[in-house]
């Protein structure tokens, strides 16, 4: 049976788009209610937006026919959607807003566009990234730091197993001190 045009698929779009959106809103939440030291009630909302995370991804999966796709593929994807962000959709929502008088509205849908240019620039070098096999891998010795235990490695590639923590290679980033 195919889902493609069915009010089923309709309305697990309307579900995915809501859970999202409540999820959201929840994170927002919490953030609110930890801001007034509701610890334990910034714990729930964080912890519902956590279950409706878990419901749009159900929902997401039926809709894309399975299983989420390949991180390959998902960097494609997102560098897409950013570039379509940042090129077509806000700028045509900055100049809606412009022109209906909500100037601050309108420049903050101008300066969003330039992070969501960023945010392709940078899928495009992590998807390159795994294209040329230098994720784990540089042409020059660069420091490798382990994301779990912190332990700092120097060379061309990162450790195949981190010799602190027994994590694997996964957990090995390009350390880039920002202080």
């Amino acid at each position: 049976m195919d889902l493609k045009g069915s009010k089923t698929e309709q309305n697990l779009w309307a579900a995915f788009t809501g859970e999202s959106k409540v999820r959201m809103k929840y994170t927002f939440f919490a953030s609110q209610a930890d801001k007034e030291g509701y610890k334990q009630m910034a714990a729930i909302f964080q912890e519902t937006a956590d279950n409706e995370k878990e419901h749009a991804k159900r929902f997401y999966k039926f809709l894309i026919g399975g299983s989420i796709h390949p991180t390959e593929e998902n960097l494609l994807e997102a560098a897409e959607g950013e570039l379509d962000e940042h090129s077509n959709l806000y700028p045509e929502y900055e100049r809606i807003a412009r022109e209906e008088g909500f100037h601050e509205i309108a420049d903050v849908f101008r300066e969003i566009a330039e992070v969501e240019e960023e945010h392709e620039k940078r899928y495009r070098k992590l998807l390159a990234n795994i294209k040329n096999k230098t994720v784990f891998k540089k042409p020059n010795p660069v420091q490798w730091r382990c994301r779990n235990c912190g332990y700092v490695h120097e060379g061309t590639e990162a450790p195949e197993v981190c010799p602190a923590c027994d994590h694997p290679q996964s957990y090995y980033e390009v350390l880039c001190e920002n202080y």
